[in-house]
């Protein structure tokens, strides 16, 4: 369910929301009157929203988080809290929308699915240490109508779905917004150093639990307790001319692993710079169903493998 709303003013220092509405389904919504809109104004650290990045266009929202609980309720209303959706307000800055998702909570599961989507179960999910340390914070509702709405300037919340299950509706995601800026971090070292990126293909983003076991070990290379069921891992590969395949990002007149190492170098360079979105970084080399690629992440641990 989507929502939307008037009024994210952003600054140069703060991003301000104003002029809620009532939410609605499917994007529609009735305006309040402009007072209403100015007496619920709210002040907001540009950091907090377009991340360190400054290419956030949604942040997520769960009981986890009081103060984007706070923002929620002071923004939107009191039943914003514990009614998941997306709840937009347009930049009046950029005429952009921003989002915040509010997740569904992890124990809405019945039987290892959310409705009619089979989620399956986390590995070590049933002692109390895991779900007080590892248990993802929640499920976004992905549908046919919200499933293109922007995480930041490159990626969009159906890049990141698990690759089955293709005529269930609606979908569920686990998703970190971390590793979103991360990857936008990625991608202005790479502009930065000369590499334009209009497209970071997403090959793997989140993978349920019953869809990862089926690729565990010798099926298929996956690890049993995979970053991917936690929404902070993505495989990735530029591809500006949108043909599958990396492109030559050292124009050496050929794709191969040097092409997914100079996005390493990247990895390793914003790490080093933001050491709170350090993670894994994997390379992977080209087979006969697809082209190199990186496996990025934000486990909160440095781990490296594939570069040799």
């Amino acid at each position: 369910m989507k929502r939307s709303h008037r009024g994210l003013r952003a600054g140069i220092f703060s991003l301000a929301f104003a002029a809620l509405t009532v939410p609605v389904r499917a994007g529609h919504s009735t305006p309040l009157p402009d007072a209403a809109a100015s007496s619920r104004m709210r002040s907001i650290p540009t950091d907090s929203f377009a991340g360190k990045s400054g290419k956030l266009r949604a942040r997520i929202v769960s009981s986890r988080r009081s103060a984007g609980i706070r923002i929620l309720r002071d923004l939107f209303g009191d039943s914003a809290a514990s009614r998941p959706g997306i709840y937009q307000a347009p930049d009046s800055a950029t005429g952009r929308p921003f989002s915040l998702i509010s997740v569904l909570p992890f124990d809405a599961r019945e039987r290892g699915r959310l409705g009619t989507y089979r989620v399956g179960f986390w590995p070590g999910e049933r002692r109390a240490s895991w779900l007080e340390t590892k248990a993802p914070e929640g499920f976004i509702e992905v549908t046919t109508g919200n499933q293109d709405t922007p995480l930041s300037d490159h990626f969009r919340l159906r890049d990141f779905l698990t690759h089955d299950q293709q005529s269930v509706w609606p979908k569920y995601l686990v998703l970190r917004d971390a590793l979103i800026d991360k990857l936008e971090l990625v991608i202005l070292d790479l502009e930065h150093r000369g590499h334009a990126v209009s497209h970071m293909q997403v090959m793997s983003g989140f993978r349920t639990p019953q869809y990862n076991s089926r690729g565990v070990g010798s099926k298929g290379g996956r690890a049993t307790d995979s970053r991917h069921q936690y929404g902070d891992a993505a495989d990735v590969f530029v591809d500006n001319d949108r043909d599958g395949r990396m492109d030559d990002l050292n124009r050496d007149g050929r794709v191969d692993t040097r092409d997914a190492m100079v996005v390493i170098q990247s990895v390793e360079r914003v790490e080093s710079m933001h050491p709170d979105l350090v993670g894994g970084a994997g390379l992977y080399r080209a087979t006969t169903a697809h082209g190199p690629f990186v496996h990025v992440d934000v486990r909160g641990s440095r781990a490296r493998w594939g570069l040799k």
